[in-house]
């Protein structure tokens, strides 16, 4: 349980800091990369660890993919490059 709190705030910094990044460089495929890579890191390596099967990473997996999930519905989608209308 407590890694899934950990793998959702760990989930939730890196959003903020890539998401920084992308903004700063004001490049439709700077957002474009940094939402692919967002993808990939909360839901493949999300789904990795849980299919590990250890105790450890199962929390951890469940924790990035939560993350993932709560950063795409409280921003509707903004942080996660689910709803890229909102970049223009």
């Amino acid at each position: 349980m407590a890694l899934a709190f950990a793998g959702s705030f760990a989930y939730l910094v890196i959003n903020l800091v890539v998401g920084l990044l992308a903004l700063s460089l004001e490049s439709s495929a700077a957002i474009g990369v940094a939402a692919g890579f967002l993808l990939l890191l909360g839901l493949g390596v999300g789904i990795v660890l849980v299919v590990l099967r250890k105790p450890w990473s199962f929390g951890l997996g469940l924790g990035l993919m939560i993350g993932w999930s709560l950063a795409s519905i409280v921003s509707a989608g903004y942080c996660t490059g689910l709803n890229p209308s909102l970049y223009a």
